[in-house]
């Protein structure tokens, strides 16, 4: 199928209202049943102080000594201490706000983190003062794996386990689903061709050679077993990212009006050296192609929803400097953020899924050679490592129900 179909209002040239967009101005999408949105993301330390008792959270049952943390806090210390994340958040919130206001929805937003406050427990707490009885989650990680969505739906069961309201059925209180996992969602593929486009422009400006560049994506590395484990999930971590790519490639190299080569490299490794990881490494990918003579640099974070800690020093600071050193010219992508393409097409996904809980034959938006992914998640999706049983319940799958 072409990287856009045409019936795909993302696709509609800049300044042309799409279809879609006109519809929504006139009708209210029905998002019943749900009562509430929770945006579910991972939470990030607000000053100094909150660094170690943060990274304590991220890292807990690792045994990590706190030495060990105050050693990696340093990335977070060079910024004051504080993730954008948080900030980024929260204007998240308001452009979802915002964009089911323009469409006439009355949908409550509530914003909640695994990490740090607010915490699931704090989110839970408002949306049954709310009121509210079954919410819909949207997790700020576009694809499939332990950690962009297992690791979220654990979380939430544990939570309502402590809380007492988690039975073999599911909640005994607010009940949740999920929107699927949006890597191939036309409004996200859209927002990042234009934030690579708007890249290439950056380029140009720094006197780069945007014909000859190469174009280098970038997302968070797993560990190989993590990656393995993410197969029962339709396609795997690296080949949902290698999926979104070639959209975008195609897309971006129509609109430059020549071929672009690319590749896909990894950041933000951690655990030992011993265990495999998704490889190569950025800054260890910029240095070979160095080597084969690419002299000008895009780097593309599609791994990434926002410009929080990870781009933000594993980009923008390690891997611009590695580019400088080796005499590359280089500029560094934006995220997806709340540029319009991407927040309409949330809002679009929880449309899609409403009508799904409801009952509803729906035609499942995507682009790419991979089918949309799951809302409701097949038994043993998506677990830390390969065919190893988690012992932990997860909600919004077949094996716990919401």
């Amino acid at each position: 199928m072409p990287p856009f179909s045409p019936q795909d209002d993302a696709a509609a040239p800049a300044g042309v209202p799409s279809p879609r967009a006109d519809a929504a101005a006139t009708a209210a999408p029905d998002l019943r049943p749900y009562d509430a949105l929770l945006l579910y993301s991972f939470g990030g330390p607000n000053r100094p102080e909150d660094v170690v008792p943060f990274l304590r959270n991220v890292t807990a049952g690792k045994g990590i000594p706190d030495a060990r943390l105050e050693e990696v806090g340093e990335h977070y210390y060079g910024f004051g201490g504080k993730s954008p994340i948080n900030e980024q958040n929260l204007e998240l919130k308001a452009a979802l706000e915002d964009e089911l206001a323009r469409r006439g929805v009355e949908l409550p937003v509530v914003w909640g983190n695994r990490n740090w406050e607010p915490y699931t427990d704090d989110a839970i707490t408002e949306l049954e003062a709310l009121g509210a009885e079954r919410a819909v989650a949207l997790v700020t990680s576009a694809y499939s794996s332990y950690s962009g969505c297992r690791q979220y739906r654990e979380d939430l069961a544990v939570v309502l386990e402590k809380r007492g309201q988690l039975d073999e059925s599911g909640s005994t209180g607010v009940r949740f689903d999920k929107v699927r996992s949006y890597f191939n969602h036309p409004g996200f593929a859209q927002a990042n061709v234009d934030a690579v486009l708007d890249g290439y422009a950056a380029l140009a400006e720094k006197g780069g050679d945007g014909a000859a560049a190469r174009l280098v994506f970038v997302t968070h590395s797993i560990p190989d077993t993590m990656e393995a484990a993410s197969r029962i999930a339709l396609a795997t971590y690296s080949e949902q990212h290698l999926d979104l790519a070639r959209v975008i490639v195609a897309q971006v190299s129509e609109r430059l009006g020549h071929d672009v080569a690319w590749d896909l490299a990894y950041c933000s490794r951690s655990g030992p050296p011993s265990q495999p990881w998704l490889e190569p490494d950025v800054n260890d990918h910029l240095e070979a192609i160095a080597a084969d003579g690419v002299r000008d640099v895009v780097l593309s974070p599609i791994g990434f929803v926002s410009d929080h800690m990870e781009v933000a020093y594993d980009l923008d600071t390690e891997a611009l400097e590695t580019a400088e050193k080796l005499g590359m010219t280089a500029v560094r992508a934006g995220t997806v953020g709340t540029r319009e393409p991407f927040v309409r097409g949330l809002v679009d996904l929880l449309v899609e899924r409403a009508a799904m809980a409801r009952g509803e034959d729906v035609e499942q938006a995507t682009v790419g050679d991979l089918p949309a992914f799951r809302s409701v998640c097949a038994p043993g999706c998506c677990l830390r490592r390969d065919g190893e049983p988690s012992g932990v319940p997860a909600l919004c799958s077949t094996d716990i129900h919401s």
